[in-house]
């Protein structure tokens, strides 16, 4: 038990030294990243999700013919389900927000 109290308060120091440090400044004449909007975020994600289940489903198929072992097509498989669950997450809160927004009133 002390030492989740110990663990508390080693983080509660650590966010405190963070946030007396200041930060990086940037060089002069160096231009910002460029920053980039929500939609193109978000359909970068997208065709990640895409190409990684077009990648499972090639190793699960070569899996069935026998060109990978069967921990390879069970990982494959496991990554898919991970980010199918991540888009679905990502799209309830999209959907959430969405309905947020349309019951504000005008």
């Amino acid at each position: 038990m002390s030492d989740t109290i110990y663990s508390a308060k080693a983080a509660l120091g650590a966010y405190r030294s963070l946030q007396n440090m200041p930060s990086a400044p940037s060089a002069p004449g160096t231009p910002d990243a460029p920053q980039a909007d929500f939609a193109e975020l978000l359909a970068g994600a997208g065709k990640g999700a895409i190409e990684k289940a077009q990648a499972a489903e090639a190793v699960m198929t070569e899996g069935l013919a026998g060109g990978h072992t069967t921990q390879e097509v069970v990982q494959a498989t496991l990554e898919l389900e991970q980010t199918v669950q991540l888009a679905v997450s990502v799209r309830d809160k999209l959907v959430e927000a969405y309905q947020d927004i349309m019951r504000m009133p005008i």
